[in-house]
């Protein structure tokens, strides 16, 4: 990817998850980047393009994310925990009106985060419940399927503002809390001595 463009997505990315995505032109954009708007669509199409690419580019920055969580863990506690706090320190401080934007006006660029949470989230999650499994730290009668897609479903949660109006619940206090509760329930007794340390 050519230098520039990836410097407007990075760019953008930042102008964005602060301010929401609607209430921000491709004019106002181009103002606060200190470039022109012809500029921005010498890369990309339109706006719709531009969110594509920069929600892919946070995709592909967050699998590996997990990967590196996975790899440099001792355990599936300990990954699912740095899974947490990378995740948390990512979305954190995105404005809470990004989440409404790109379900409502950017139908593509949702169903690549759809895709993700449906594929990759749900992979990575049944791959832990194995991983506690075979390390003894995790319960052996747990259905990998059912509490995967109920994680996937719990991340879903978490970003609709009818069941957590911002800001008296914060993105990042969400997912924290889903994660303790989820590895509570999934925790054996030598699991919830290295969740309580972890902690």
């Amino acid at each position: 990817m050519e230098d520039k463009k990836l410097e407007i997505i990075e760019r953008a990315t930042s102008v964005y998850m602060r301010n929401g995505i609607k209430s921000v032109t491709m004019e106002d954009l181009a103002r606060e980047l200190g470039i022109s708007k012809k500029t921005i669509y010498k890369y990309f199409e339109d706006k719709n393009h531009l969110v594509r690419s920069i929600i892919a580019s946070k995709i592909s920055f967050e699998k590996e994310m997990c990967q590196n969580c996975r790899d440099l863990s001792d355990n599936a506690i300990e990954e699912m925990i740095a899974v947490n706090k990378s995740v948390v320190e990512n979305i954190g401080q995105i404005n809470p009106s990004v989440f409404y934007d790109l379900q409502k006006y950017h139908i593509d660029a949702w169903k690549i985060i759809d895709d993700h949470k449906w594929n990759f989230v749900l992979d990575m999650m049944i791959e832990n419940i194995k991983r506690g499994i075979n390390e003894g730290i995790y319960r052996t009668d747990l259905n990998h399927e059912i509490i995967g897609r109920q994680y996937v479903v719990s991340t879903d949660m978490i970003m609709n503002p009818d069941i957590f109006p911002w800001p008296t619940f914060k993105i990042d206090s969400l997912f924290s809390e889903i994660t303790r509760f989820q590895l509570n329930g999934m925790a054996n007794e030598k699991g919830r001595l290295i969740l309580n340390k972890a902690l």
